[in-house]
């Protein structure tokens, strides 16, 4: 599918109400409700392309319905996008509509991030964030799913080991769509001061900063103050 979209092969629909779609959709869909679809689907969409529908997430039934009329209406390469628009923005994708400018966590997480493995050596993973000047490293396997994390002071204090040995594993992860308000209340309440961003599948997008979140937050405040 995303080959599909990124090589603007395939026409994107979406089968939400309309007050959903202009708040946010995904890039060059179109909005058609299943009600206009008999209507419009000729009238809007090239039969001879392939076309992609979409709803809200996988408990959405609306897309599957929408996918079904179509392929009755004549169009031979429909596909249901069944995660739908929740997957699309978890994964910080890029998006439109009246809510597209506002920042999200995946717009702020720096993805230039130090990453180590769990049998790589403490020595190796210390060298690395000193020489990045980072205060953690995302330890990932080979699939860049996240595993734990590694922190600069656990790594400098037991050397000869490896990344294993002093990993925090399983830490709190966030999607890109998450509004930053109230991530950094979580975050300021648990003392949290990191948290890797990942897609639906685990795969490490990126790592935000209270500290980065907190200023993104309060030059938006001092602008709409």
């Amino acid at each position: 599918m995303f080959r599909l979209v990124e090589q603007e092969m395939a026409q994107l629909v979406e089968v939400l109400p309309q007050e959903r779609y202009e708040l946010v959709h995904l890039p060059g869909a179109l909005r058609i409700g299943l009600r206009e679809l008999d209507r419009q689907a000729r009238e809007r969409l090239d039969i001879a392309r392939p076309v992609i529908v979409y709803c809200a997430d996988e408990l959405c039934d609306l897309s599957p319905r929408a996918a079904a009329r179509l392929e009755q209406l004549g169009f031979r390469q429909v596909y249901d996008y069944v995660p739908g628009k929740a997957d699309w923005l978890a994964a910080g994708l890029p998006r439109e509509g009246e809510l597209a400018s506002i920042p999200l966590s995946g717009d702020v997480a720096d993805r230039d991030v130090p990453v180590c493995t769990v049998d790589q050596s403490i020595d190796e993973a210390l060298a690395r964030l000193d020489e990045t000047g980072r205060r953690v490293c995302v330890v990932t396997d080979a699939e860049q799913v996240v595993i734990g994390l590694l922190r600069h002071e656990d790594a400098a204090a037991l050397t000869g080991g490896v990344v294993d040995d002093v990993l925090q594993p399983g830490p709190t992860t966030v999607r890109a769509d998450q509004p930053l308000v109230p991530l950094l209340e979580r975050m300021a309440r648990s003392g949290t001061a990191v948290v890797p961003v990942t897609d639906p599948e685990g795969h490490l997008l990126g790592l935000l900063e209270r500290e980065d979140i907190e200023r993104v937050v309060a030059r938006r405040e001092a602008v709409a103050g």
